[in-house]
């Protein structure tokens, strides 16, 4: 499943894919595989991106009913 609030997050503070998966210390086709829904990144990762977008864990990676 796509995570469409992962690629609102980052645009909203105008990042590039590069420019995110650079601060959190992965390649840009691991990100681009996040927000297709291709990977599940470790919950570190996970933190990490976070924590670059000032958005809690909920936000972007909890499945919304």
């Amino acid at each position: 499943m796509k995570n469409l609030r992962l690629k609102a997050a980052r645009a909203a503070k105008d990042l590039s894919q590069d420019e995110l998966a650079r601060r959190c210390g992965v390649s840009r086709q691991t990100m681009s595989a996040i927000e297709k829904g291709d990977y599940n990144p470790t919950i570190n990762l996970c933190i990490a991106i976070c924590r670059e977008l000032d958005k809690t864990l909920d936000e972007l990676f909890w499945p919304v009913e």
